[in-house]
């Protein structure tokens, strides 16, 4: 079987399940930490905090003592879609959003005033889509979860007063999970459902340094470096009719085994933090991420006559900008307010009803309390807004078209954290 061949198949039998994973277009700067109270505008160059392990290991060396820091961060996400046109009708999908419990944890040990110990565990990829059955891009997608988390070991150093480099390595799992309904317009009978899922493990590294050029003044550039992961699976199929079933049979993808590989972009920031005053402070990001690399997607087919071939999502490189300040209104409270945008992945042409992401606004605020001198509590909320993201698919005759956009792509993150040193 030629590989033009079988990633036409693949496309039409499977519905493309490769490209679930655009759920991970969402990148979570957000781990429950006070950055998110700023739209994480300054989490490279803040480095008040034990959240410093991961978001710049070098911001180690300001912490004169060990720390612990604790975020808890439920995430409501609204994603509802608005159908124009659809060759098989049904609904718009209902609410397919809903909550997902987030959060990480950061210990930094101070071995001495220069050398500084880290480890950190969260995520920052991934989300989840759940549509009703019934809905009109069910041949494209009905359910899926994309979650990954990682484990992340750090090492901060300073070189001199003005400057300190630091970098770390960790494990990054992620777990898919992909559900679609297939068309048994053949046999005249109801839509049978077709699932895959695996998990993969792989290792990762990131690397920092942070620059005093004055008192007050701190400029932070970190890397974290791409993953590439591997899910491997024979997709159950149901409820498939017998023509259906035929014609898997003869192209050979009858109980073969599916693999995608793809890659997790890897991500540049540069991070500025700037004290106009004792009492406040702004804060300045820019960042890039490599997701046009994510976007080819390879796919492999395990049966009687394996193939190999690649398919193209047409991703671009991303953009990130983000603004915030931080103001002391007292020596116990301290608030702070921020706001982010992040370009689209993905050109509106090439965009798919798997998860339409579209350019991002985040506006976010904050407030820290002093409750002791070991320990400090932090709350946090932001408003995503993820755009409208117009949809145009042509699916053939299994899947039909879908146009549409939606109407509701809004998440609303509260993250609650506790730091203690000692």
């Amino acid at each position: 079987m030629s590989s033009k061949i079988a990633g036409r198949l693949v496309a039409l039998i499977l519905g493309l399940p490769a490209l679930s994973v655009e759920s991970a277009g969402l990148w979570l700067y957000e781990m429950g930490t006070p950055d998110v109270g700023t739209a994480s505008a300054g989490m490279a160059s803040r480095a008040g905090d034990a959240a410093t392990a991961f978001a710049n290991p070098a911001g180690m060396t300001r912490l004169k003592e060990s720390q612990l820091m604790v975020g808890v961060q439920p995430i409501y996400s609204r994603i509802k879609f608005d159908t124009d046109q659809a060759t098989y009708g049904g609904t718009n999908g209902g609410n397919a959003g809903g909550w997902t419990p987030t959060g990480s944890l950061s210990y930094v040990y101070s071995h001495s005033s220069d050398l500084k110990l880290g480890v950190t565990a969260g995520s920052y990829l991934g989300l989840g889509v759940d549509f009703d059955n019934d809905w009109a891009g069910r041949y494209y997608v009905q359910k899926e979860d994309f979650v990954t988390s990682f484990l992340n070991g750090a090492v901060g150093y300073r070189v001199n007063d003005w400057l300190s480099v630091g970098g770390g390595v960790g494990l990054v799992h992620g777990s898919l999970e992909v559900q679609t309904n297939v068309n048994n317009l053949l046999d005249n009978k109801g839509d049978g459902r077709l699932k895959f899922k695996d998990t993969d493990t792989d290792t990762g590294w990131n690397a920092g340094m942070l620059l005093e050029p004055r008192p007050g003044t701190r400029v932070g550039l970190t890397y974290i470096s791409k993953v590439d992961l591997k899910y491997e699976e024979n997709p159950s199929l149901h409820g498939a009719g017998p023509v259906l079933n035929a014609a898997l049979k003869a192209s050979g993808l009858k109980g073969a085994d599916a693999t995608f590989d793809f890659t997790l972009p890897h991500q540049v920031m540069l991070s500025v933090y700037h004290e106009l005053n004792p009492d406040l402070a702004l804060m300045v990001d820019l960042g890039w991420q490599n997701w046009s690399e994510f976007g080819e997607i390879g796919v492999s087919i395990d049966s009687a006559t394996s193939t190999s071939t690649s398919v193209d999502a047409h991703f671009q490189d991303t953009w990130h900008t983000a603004v915030g300040a931080r103001y002391r209104l007292n020596p116990l409270w301290s608030v702070s307010a921020g706001i982010a945008y992040d370009s689209s992945p993905v050109q509106n042409s090439d965009r798919s009803i798997v998860l339409p992401l579209d350019r991002q606004y985040r506006y976010a605020m904050g407030l820290q309390y002093a409750w002791r001198k070991d320990l400090t509590l932090g709350a946090a909320f932001e408003y995503m807004d993820a755009g409208s993201a117009p949809v145009n698919q042509t699916g053939g005759l299994l899947k039909g078209n879908l146009k549409g956009d939606l109407k509701d792509d809004d998440f609303y993150i509260l993250a609650l954290s506790a730091n203690w040193t000692f």
